[in-house]
């Protein structure tokens, strides 16, 4: 049973005040010549909503008279003295009365005169409801053609491919919450990676997202925007691939394990000749780079996995991953042992050979197969053992 948009009594403060519904949440740095609009537009939507509701700028030091201009307007002031996107919207966040949030630039871009569909959302059960600009529509001039064709589709893209997150619109900058959910995640992030960090953890935290059309108009400052192309992109990037361990390690370590493991299996006896092209112990020591490389992305997947679980950021793994961690805690350290003794006999059984020798010159293409093995045994065994204790500190307490 859902609720509908019913008028409401508009009393926010004083003896018998209703409880606060909704707040509009405005980050602020400099905004004078758009944040008296942007509040106006917050507060006519609210009232023509008949909800009970405020508007809190959550303003990040400026010095252009933009927390006068708030106060004129009856909106209440915020003071966020770290600088960064995301450190005054959590501030503004925690300091907000309503039941649900919605979050908007204070550049006049965003709708902030039509808050109904996600109040509308919000109160018939999601728990994030993120703005899509595509499906609402972008006027001329309002998004950059670098930002509207490659950088938002491909991050929205990404997002949806590593966590299956239901927008096509990742990084709209107007979206609505539940706030006690919202402020349940802990978000961590000060700069513009919280946009991502947000939708992000909400997804991996089960919360029920929906997407609802919203429009974006050019903005409305006259001065450069806050936004930065190229460093912004990258650290939404960056973001998602740090909390995609099995995009950014896991199974990268699997296609270099599995062409490593058979190239070493392959070229052990001796060389080979395919299509005219020969392959002898130079690739096998390709092979073997490949698979160490992928011992070390397969140990830091585990481990950053279980790091971030440990701190609260992810949940706790499940299937595979678990059951690999699973492994490495209780079996690592032996099998890390027998590996590491099994690379030390290769060794031996090449010092023999080179005894056989007369400790002479050896011929590498002849003689360098046995050691080769015998490295990655001892890398991949030292790694096992000394991956198995450093998982076990993040289980302290459990264990």
């Amino acid at each position: 049973m859902t609720d509908t948009l019913q008028p409401r009594a508009l009393l926010v403060d004083g003896e018998g005040a209703a409880p606060v519904e909704l707040t509009v949440v405005l980050p602020c740095l400099d905004e004078a010549e758009t944040l008296a609009t942007c509040i106006r537009k917050a507060k006519a939507s609210i009232a023509s909503l008949g909800v009970v509701g405020e508007v809190v700028v959550a303003d990040n030091g400026s010095t252009d008279g933009s927390q006068e201009i708030a106060r004129a307007e009856g909106a209440r002031i915020v003071d966020v003295p770290v600088r960064g996107y995301g450190a005054a919207l959590n501030n503004g966040f925690q300091a907000a009365r309503g039941k649900y949030v919605v979050m908007a630039d204070a550049d006049d871009s965003y709708a902030l005169d039509d808050l109904g569909p996600f109040l509308e959302a919000l109160r018939g059960g999601a728990d994030l409801v993120m703005g899509n600009r595509f499906a609402g529509g972008i006027a001329p001039g309002a998004m950059p053609a670098l930002h509207r064709y490659l950088g938002n589709p491909v991050l929205s893209m990404l997002g949806r491919l590593f966590f299956k997150i239901p927008v096509r619109d990742f990084h709209c900058g107007m979206r609505g919450f539940r706030r006690e959910r919202v402020l349940d995640l802990g978000l961590r992030t000060t700069g513009m990676e919280l946009a991502s960090e947000m939708v992000v953890r909400a997804s991996l935290s089960g919360f029920t997202i929906r997407e609802v059309p919203t429009t974006l108009r050019p903005d409305g400052r006259s001065r450069r925007p806050h936004l930065r192309t190229w460093r912004d992109g990258w650290r939404h990037l960056r973001f998602l691939l740090a909390f995609s361990p099995r995009w950014l390690l896991w199974y990268p370590a699997l296609v270099l394990g599995a062409l490593g493991t058979l190239g070493l299996l392959w070229l052990l006896p001796g060389g080979h000749t395919v299509g005219g092209v020969a392959f002898g112990i130079h690739t096998m020591l390709a092979a073997a780079t490949a698979t160490i490389v992928a011992v070390q992305l397969g140990g830091l997947a585990v481990l950053s996995r279980a790091y971030a679980a440990a701190l609260g950021l992810l949940p706790r793994p499940a299937s595979f991953a678990q059951a690999a961690e699973k492994l490495l805690l209780a079996w690592g350290a032996p099998i890390g042992a027998l590996l590491t003794l099994g690379g030390i006999s290769c060794f031996l059984a090449a010092l023999v050979g080179w005894g056989e020798a007369s400790f002479g010159q050896l011929d590498p293409a002849a003689t360098m197969r046995l050691p080769i093995v015998g490295m990655v045994l001892v890398l991949l065994g030292t790694q096992s053992v000394l991956l198995s204790f450093t998982l076990s500190l993040t289980r302290i307490g459990e264990l």
